[in-house]
């Protein structure tokens, strides 16, 4: 026998009487869920929660506006619903003066956003391309004059509306709107223009461009997105808008459909289902623009939360 069987003799001896090797440990089992999984279905849950109480008051208020008057005297305001009519929006449209109402709000809403957008778009065209002078200054001043609370200036604007002799006017609100809302609007214009590269206007200026060439044909279309963010916000400030309304309004036929709701109220008393209908009414136009530019506006706040 060689030495080479011996060894391999000897091993296989050893192997085949030695005891068994030690066992595999088996691993641990996971758990179902981990803590990840615990974290995001907490937060789900949360933000369910959350949503629904958020849409409690809307639904409250859309099925109180399809009730008769006499199933919610008879079972109450928060009681499941027993009848189902389209009455009270005829009434709150018609005997209520929504109709007219909304009519204002839109004849102020309109034009206030064209010539407040029109106009803070060409601003913050000028500020941010340009060197001008003062133009630090000038933004401090249009960002200043939104920080001043509007309760301290109503009594100045009424009686200088009065003095104008366009008090109780629908364009008395349009310019008192736009006032208002320009100073914010170029601010933040301002930062989403002044991002664009100079190279695109300097191309723009070897071509042959000139200055409004250049505003309405490249950085208009390049801060789409801002502006449509803004259109959503700003329609839904002035529409929305109550304090200013009753400040240089007094005619019940010239008031906004904010003020509307209030008349609309005290015209009422207790029909719940009336009162309803006319704040799905109100809210409606408000809730389609936003519809329609959300798209738009959620791109708006991407592009400024990496600028």
């Amino acid at each position: 026998m060689t030495a080479t069987d011996a060894t391999a003799h000897i091993k296989g001896a050893e192997g085949s009487s030695g005891q068994a090797g030690p066992a595999k440990v088996a691993a641990p089992r996971r758990p179902v869920l981990s803590g990840r999984s615990l974290r995001t279905t907490g937060f789900h849950l949360t933000a369910g929660l959350l949503s629904a109480l958020w849409l409690l008051p809307i639904v409250l208020v859309l099925v109180t506006s399809t009730r008769t008057f006499d199933d919610i005297a008879a079972h109450g305001v928060g009681s499941w619903p027993h009848s189902f009519t389209f009455d009270s929006f005829r009434q709150a449209w018609v005997d209520g003066g929504q109709q007219r109402a909304l009519i204002n709000s839109l004849l102020v809403t309109i034009p206030t956003l064209l010539l407040s957008l029109g106009l803070a778009s060409m601003a913050a065209f000028a500020l941010s391309r340009y060197d001008l002078p003062f133009r630090r200054v000038l933004l401090l001043v249009m960002l200043g004059g939104n920080l001043l609370p509007p309760q301290i200036l109503l009594i100045p604007v009424s009686k200088l509306s009065e003095m104008l002799g366009i008090y109780d006017q629908l364009y008395a609100l349009i310019g008192v709107q736009v006032g208002f809302g320009v100073g914010f609007y170029v601010f933040v214009l301002h930062g989403f223009m002044r991002a664009i590269p100079g190279e695109i206007q300097q191309a723009a200026v070897i071509d042959g461009a000139n200055p409004w060439q250049i505003y309405w044909r490249i950085i208009l279309p390049l801060a789409r997105p801002a502006l449509a963010a803004l259109t959503a916000l700003a329609f839904t400030w002035i529409f929305n808008d109550l304090l200013w309304a009753i400040t240089v309004l007094r005619t019940d036929t010239q008031m906004p459909i904010t003020a509307s709701l209030i008349g609309l109220q005290g015209q009422y008393v207790s029909m719940w289902n009336v009162i309803a209908a006319g704040s799905v009414i109100a809210a409606a136009p408000t809730v389609a623009v936003f519809l329609r530019f959300q798209r738009y506006f959620v791109a708006g706040l991407n592009l400024g939360a990496v600028k």
